[in-house]
């Protein structure tokens, strides 16, 4: 489905083509993972391709169920920022990110399957759906909050590389992002304290963070949003998954 995925398995560091496109390798046991963006078409090819030839699988991609949420009461400089410093403070974080959101780690842990990143918490806003702030209408939101009081554990879902780990940034305040494996990205944000680094291996279950309410927050809660090669996907869906016995 829309925000969704799919996780094969085919020959050691097969080459992995999307609709035409090549987007990476297999890992050496043979684990790929796609994903499916918000806004994905009805039908995704995936192409492997070894020297003894190539296989396609059409995946049909249901669509999603959206809603609109609207939040105000927000700073405008949350909303849209005009001010030159800010601005450049913000383009400079942005460049920090992408370079976290382009690592293509070699490893495969998210074929062992995910768990939620806090527990009990409330799931405040699901993903996808169209944010009015201020009453502006803005981007799709891509994340899914789960509200939980300032300073609730968050801990890894799943296995990983930790490759971008900072405090104080404009919108997300305290940020996570963890490569679980050829560019499957997830991040938390509106982090209240971050107790790893920048090149840290994670195991599931371990604590990374904090639950916040800091950047552009009304209140505390973990957005935890996933992303695989520059498509946005809904992390909840992984939640359950296991192919380890595949």
């Amino acid at each position: 489905m829309q925000g969704g995925y799919a996780i094969g398995r085919t020959a050691p560091l097969a080459t992995l083509d999307i609709d035409g496109e090549i987007v990476g390798l297999a890992s050496a046991a043979g684990w790929f993972v796609v994903g499916f963006d918000r806004d994905a078409p009805p039908v995704v090819t995936i192409t492997v391709t070894t020297a003894d030839g190539s296989a396609s699988h059409e995946a049909v991609i249901a669509p999603g169920a959206f809603n609109i949420q609207s939040i105000d009461g927000l700073p405008a400089d949350q909303v849209a920022p005009v001010d030159p410093i800010l601005l450049a403070r913000i383009a400079a974080e942005g460049e920090r990110k992408a370079v976290g959101f382009n690592s293509v780690a070699d490893l495969d842990a998210f074929r062992s399957g995910f768990i939620l990143p806090v527990e009990g918490a409330r799931r405040s806003a699901r993903f996808g759906g169209q944010r009015i702030l201020n009453g502006e209408p803005r981007r799709p939101h891509f994340g899914v909050d789960l509200a939980a009081p300032v300073g609730t554990a968050v801990r890894a879902p799943a296995g990983g590389q930790v490759v971008f780990a900072e405090t104080g940034l404009h919108f997300e305040g305290g940020l996570i992002l963890i490569d679980h494996g050829q560019g499957l990205i997830t991040a938390y944000l509106h982090l209240s304290k971050v107790v790893v680094m920048a090149g840290d291996f994670v195991e599931q279950g371990q604590m990374i963070g904090a639950v916040g309410k800091e950047g552009r927050a009304t209140g505390p809660h973990l957005c935890w949003r996933m992303k695989w090669r520059g498509r946005n996907l809904d992390p909840s869906l992984m939640v359950g998954a296991n192919a380890s016995r595949s």
